[in-house]
C-alpha cells in the first residue's frame, strides 16, 4: 500500500481535553514533510474557527483548509437547502448556525443536534421534539459519538445519546453527518485529490473512526490514547493496525 494522505481524528488522537498528547506535536511536523494532512472531528461544542484556534495555541498549526469538522459538514446541508433549523447546540454553536435558526413561532425544516454540553435539558429537547412531531422536521445529528475523553480525564457522555432519546420519542431516524458517515470521509479524501487507496484514517474510536473509515474504503489505525478501552477490540470490529500512539505512526507507515 502506498500511502499519499493520511485523515486524523484530532481529540483523543493528537491531544486530550487542553493538552497534545506526548510528542504529538512532533510527530505531525514529521508527518507533513510526507504526506497530505486532513483533520476530522466531530467535536461540536467549539465552531470551526475556535478548533484552529485551540490547535495552533498547542503548536499543532492546522490550516482552514485541512479540517473538516461535523458542525461545517451539518451547516453545509442546511445552507444547500436554504432551511431553518431548531438548534441543540451550545451557545457557540448555535452562534455559528445564527442565520439558520428559527424565530419564535416559525416553522423548522431540520432539528440540528450536536454536543450541547448544560444545553442539554429537558424542555429544550422536548421542544425539539414537538418540531418533529408538529412541524415534521428531520433530524440532522452532527455525529453519534457516545462519550469522549473530558478534561478530567474521565469518560463523559456525548451526543449520540441524545440523538437515540429523539429517533425513540418521535419514531424517525437522523442523518449523520460526521463520523461515521461515508460522505464525510470522502470528502476529505477529495480535497487531497487522492484515492481512498492511498489514504489511512489515525483515530480512537473503534465504530465512528475506524469502522467508519474502513466502510469508506479506507484503511484505519486504532491508536490506544483518548477514549481507547481494551474491550473495544472485542466489539467485531478490526483496525488494520493498532499502535500505542501517534508517535508510533511514522514508523508503522514505513512497514506498509
Amino acid at each position: 500500500m502506498s500511502v499519499k494522505g493520511i485523515l486524523l481524528d484530532m481529540g483523543g488522537v493528537l491531544y486530550v481535553g487542553e493538552k497534545p498528547i506526548e510528542r504529538a506535536v512532533e510527530t505531525l511536523n514529521l508527518l507533513r514533510e510526507n504526506f497530505s494532512l486532513r483533520f476530522l472531528t466531530n467535536t461540536t461544542r467549539k465552531a470551526p474557527k475556535s478548533v484552529i484556534e485551540k490547535m495552533n495555541k498547542m503548536g499543532f498549526s492546522i490550516k482552514e483548509e485541512e479540517l473538516f469538522t461535523a458542525l461545517s459538514a451539518m451547516k453545509s446541508k442546511i445552507e444547500q437547502k436554504r432551511a431553518k433549523a431548531f438548534p441543540i447546540l451550545t451557545d457557540e454553536a448555535k452562534e455559528y448556525f445564527k442565520d439558520f435558526i428559527v424565530k419564535e413561532n416559525e416553522k423548522a425544516n431540520f432539528v440540528i443536534i450536536g454536543d450541547a454540553g448544560e444545553n442539554f435539558t429537558y424542555s429544550t429537547l422536548n421542544e425539539a421534539f414537538r418540531k418533529i412531531i408538529y412541524d415534521n422536521a428531520s433530524i440532522l445529528a452532527a455525529a453519534i459519538n457516545r462519550y469522549f475523553k473530558d478534561d478530567d480525564d474521565k469518560l463523559s457522555m456525548d451526543a449520540g445519546g441524545f440523538v437515540k432519546a429523539l429517533e425513540y420519542a418521535s419514531e424517525k431516524e437522523a442523518l449523520i453527518v460526521g463520523k461515521p458517515s461515508k460522505e464525510f470521509f470522502l470528502s476529505a479524501v477529495k480535497s487531497m485529490n487522492l484515492d481512498p487507496k492511498e489514504v489511512i484514517m489515525v483515530g480512537d474510536d473503534i465504530e465512528n473512526d475506524i469502522k467508519g473509515a474502513q466502510n469508506a474504503g479506507i484503511k484505519a489505525i486504532l491508536v490506544k490514547t483518548g477514549k481507547f478501552r481494551p474491550q473495544d477490540l472485542n466489539k467485531g470490529i478490526k483496525p488494520d493496525a493498532v499502535i500505542e500512539d501517534i508517535s508510533h505512526l511514522p514508523s508503522l507507515l514505513q512497514k506498509l
